[in-house]
């Protein structure tokens, strides 16, 4: 008879399983952007993962991709839905749906899983977790300035001291004057423009004689793939990296030297006369110490930013696997977004937000030794010496839970016992609970301290505190004092 066909378990290329350790840290993490966040005044709200395509519209970078970047599909009416590729594009809906609701501005963040249908590597997952703070409806650059100030005191809560991170502030409008001073102004050069914007975004990665080779005929990395240039000549080439070569360790005269490139450019002086206000109201509010600072560089991959942009990168060093320096760079990362809500309302609706990398700024955490990479204390095992007695053995799970305290049962097969204590090791239990007849005719429980069981383990018996601890690992109480004493073992452990 032909064999039964087995289905092969597989992974799907760039996702990624997470055990309880990473979720663990996750759920810190995202209590303290939330705590951040909140005493920012925003409040949060959710949006599905699932919107219309035209609701989420065609703002990623990947254009050269199948979907243009999302996932998408047909519902049973034909219309196309698309898993969301970021939580701006549905707030702008959310906000556009329910303007008239709203207080405005409207100040919120939210956070979720975010999908890309773009090349997988290293770091870089279709599945990602962002956490967002947003202000619709205010055009003030005090709006902007905020968004990087929260960035700021995020980062910190999160345990990233000063120095080794910095919120770094440019502006789309200045960009956009380089462009029209090279003639790549208006709609019939928008995809050669977004071409140069994505390829300056690079430039922490590449260098400027990666940038260069974008700008001009196209760049091959190192795995043979070759991404298309933007087609700029020499002098066009060099216009645009004359601009990321503006000094930036003196404010004013960086500023005076971004005027100088757009004069001609009303959208370009504008953008200019935006840092400087951003500048002022950091420099007033005190973060004006290496925190926060301009930098031309700054570009973001999205197409919809329309003013000041900013991004979080860190600047601390790290060795990697094979003990080679490496850098996490940006963590998050936002800007002004004029245009996104007005989309469906037609109107001007001003906008500016702030989004975390959660998944990427976590690896970073971790490597820091910021975070665990050791899951949480397992539950007490209660186990079952007696297989006719597992009322009785529930009865005590059910004690254990009501005082607060993580608890199971062994649901196994008990006949081997040794097997139950080694499953309780496997799950990382602080303590088991036993209780054979003999200990059932004297109305005890037997507590089993696993922690200082494991390190008892490796002393010598000859030790004076071996007898002590062996005492310790292992005590009988009275059944009324289960919990008591459960509590006592957590306590030891600073686990209570």
């Amino acid at each position: 008879m032909a064999k039964p066909h087995k289905l092969k378990a597989r992974l799907p290329h760039g996702l990624a399983d997470r055990g309880p350790a990473e979720i663990a840290a996750t759920r810190t993490m995202v209590e303290t952007i939330r705590t951040t966040f909140e005493r920012f005044g925003f409040e949060p709200v959710e949006t599905p993962a699932i919107e219309y395509t035209d609701a989420l519209g065609k703002f990623l970078p990947d254009l050269d991709r199948p979907n243009e970047g999302v996932f998408s599909f047909k519902d049973d009416d034909e219309q196309w839905l698309s898993l969301r590729y970021d939580l701006t594009a549905p707030l702008a809906r959310y906000v556009a749906q329910n303007y008239q609701f709203l207080a405005l501005p409207y100040r919120s963040y939210r956070f979720g899983w975010v999908f890309r249908n773009e090349k997988p590597g290293p770091g870089r997952f279709r599945q990602f977790m962002q956490f967002d703070a947003d202000t619709v409806g205010a055009a003030t650059m005090a709006a902007d300035a905020e968004m990087c100030m929260l960035a700021s005191d995020t980062i910190e809560a999160l345990g990233i001291p000063r120095g080794d991170y910095v919120v770094k502030v440019s502006n789309r409008k200045v960009l956009d004057g380089i462009l029209e001073a090279i003639e790549l102004g208006g709609d019939a050069n928008a995809g050669r423009r977004l071409t140069v914007l994505r390829a300056i975004d690079k430039l922490d990665r590449l260098g400027l004689d990666g940038v260069r080779d974008l700008l001009g005929p196209g760049r091959k990395d190192e795995s043979g793939d070759v991404t298309k240039g933007a087609g700029l000549d020499e002098k066009a080439c060099d216009t645009v990296l004359g601009f990321l070569r503006v000094e930036t360790h003196n404010v004013p005269q960086m500023l005076d030297q971004m005027e100088a490139l757009v004069s001609g450019s009303n959208a370009g002086l504008d953008g200019v006369n935006e840092l400087r206000s951003i500048g002022e109201l950091v420099s007033a509010a005190g973060y004006d110490d290496g925190r926060i600072r301009i930098d031309p560089s700054v570009v973001r991959g999205l197409e919809y930013y329309t003013g000041p942009v900013y991004e979080v990168e860190l600047t601390f060093e790290i060795k990697d696997e094979k003990g080679r320096p490496m850098r996490f760079g940006s963590v998050g990362g936002g800007g002004r977004y004029d245009g996104l809500v007005s989309r469906f309302r037609g109107e001007p609706v001003p906008a500016t937000g702030f989004s975390i990398g959660v998944s990427r700024l976590q690896a970073a955490l971790t490597a820091l030794g910021k975070i665990s990479s050791k899951p949480d204390a397992g539950p007490v095992v209660v186990t079952v010496f007696d297989r006719d007695r597992v009322a009785d053995y529930q009865r005590m799970v059910s004690q254990l839970r009501g005082a607060g305290i993580r608890a199971e049962l062994y649901l196994g097969n008990p006949k081997n016992f040794g097997n139950q204590l080694k499953y309780a090791d496997k799950r990382g239990s602080p303590c088991a609970v036993i209780q054979g007849g003999d200990e059932k005719m004297r109305g005890e429980v037997q507590i089993k301290d696993l922690i200082l069981g494991a390190e008892i383990a490796g002393l010598s018996k000859e030790r004076d505190d071996y007898l002590k601890k062996q005492a310790e690992a292992q005590f009988a109480v009275a059944e009324d004092k289960l919990v008591d004493a459960v509590r006592q073992v957590l306590a030891r452990h600073g686990l209570s």
